[in-house]
């Protein structure tokens, strides 16, 4: 039984991984950065989706870039990045 929890956490932590920062060539972009830090370095990205709360009001926005065989899921709240994730 042990051994099946262990697997199935592990591949539920293998699809995903939660980061304080992430590469975009040799720059970085962290957890707190304004936006304008985020289109500097990433550029435009690949889709925009609204976060919106449990009431359906707007809390900010997700920025997806499609990045090879990843994609890199940044959050962005009251116009600094609250969360950054890498999708593999």
């Amino acid at each position: 039984m042990r051994q099946i929890f262990a697997f199935l956490l592990f591949a539920a932590l293998s699809t995903a991984a939660l980061a304080q920062a992430v590469a975009f060539g040799n720059k970085l972009v962290s957890v707190g950065d304004p936006v304008g830090r985020v289109f500097e370095v990433a550029g435009q990205p690949s889709r925009t989706v609204p976060v919106e709360n449990k009431f359906g009001a707007r809390e900010g926005e997700r920025l997806e870039y499609f990045l090879g065989n990843k994609t890199v899921l940044i959050t962005v709240r009251d116009g600094k990045v609250t969360q950054v994730q890498e999708v593999f």
